[in-house]
């Protein structure tokens, strides 16, 4: 069967993936201050941070339209997946799954199915893998369906953050308490809950010291290692991103880690120096 899969813009595709005409991306818009950006080919990431730091409001993202989607699932392809960031972060999930209701009452039933990635950027990138890789299989619609929802129900994801600056302009830390983290020189250790919400796992003094505490709350909850793909995005500092490889594979067995750069609507969660897990 043929088939393509849609992943909104907050997902990274690897080079394998964008080589392979399978997959197509949704541009999610961004918004500073006054400046209104289209996170697509066109999207320059180091003129976004330097906007974002300038910028006393926090940026925004504005999801694809259902137009968007539905122009997407109007192709050859027999089976059509779209992934989107998690439905507790952004409206794409609904804007996706309303696309597909617009497809099907102008062109009539087809095998289309939206998956609420309840994680972002690489755990996004990992979940088109997985359907992929069940559809190379010769899988019905309906097992890779089946496959990849029990896949994200085991998915962890997990990111450290250089600066409180994003946290603090969108209220969810007061200035106060990002002042004195600041001072004190912490960073916060974030996750995803199974719900696909931003929790904080942890906390360290120092970024080297976050990573290590990142890189031990993944141990934690690894299970079956060696049949895991982890992958690791960073938000330009390749070598952090390197360095917990390194650690990674100093502990635990992986079948495979890729490192890929974040863009976009990834930045902009990660931030200048922000690195991201997905396993």
């Amino acid at each position: 069967m043929s088939y393509k899969v849609i992943v909104d813009s907050c997902g990274e595709l690897t080079a394998e993936m964008k080589a392979s005409g399978r997959f197509e991306t949704a541009s999610l818009g961004l918004e500073v201050g006054d400046c209104h950006i289209i996170d697509d080919e066109s999207f320059n990431q180091a003129e976004f941070l330097k906007n974002v730091a300038e910028c006393p409001t926090c940026p925004k993202s504005s999801c694809p339209s259902p137009e968007t989607f539905m122009e997407g699932y109007h192709c050859d392809a027999e089976h059509v997946y779209a992934v989107t960031l998690s439905s507790e972060l952004s409206g794409s999930y609904n804007s996706a799954v309303l696309g597909k209701n617009l497809y099907e009452e102008e062109y009539g039933e087809k095998d289309i199915y939206v998956f609420n990635s309840k994680s972002a950027s690489v755990g996004q990138t990992l979940i088109g893998m997985k359907i992929a890789q069940c559809e190379e299989r010769g899988m019905t619609f309906k097992e890779v369906v089946a496959a990849v929802e029990a896949y994200i129900e085991e998915q962890h994801t997990y990111f450290v953050l250089e600066t409180l600056e994003t946290l603090r302009k969108n209220g969810r830390l007061t200035g106060l308490k990002a002042i004195a983290a600041t001072v004190l020189n912490i960073r916060p250790v974030m996750g995803a809950t199974p719900k696909g919400e931003i929790c904080q796992l942890g906390q360290a003094r120092g970024i080297k010291k976050a990573l290590k505490n990142m890189v031990d709350c993944v141990i934690a909850d690894l299970k079956d290692p060696e049949s895991k793909v982890l992958a690791i995005s960073h938000c330009n500092c390749p070598q952090r991103a390197q360095d917990v490889k390194k650690m990674l594979e100093e502990r635990v067995k992986l079948k495979d880690i890729i490192i890929l750069d974040t863009r976009g609507v990834s930045s902009m969660y990660a931030n200048d120096g922000g690195v991201i897990i997905a396993v």
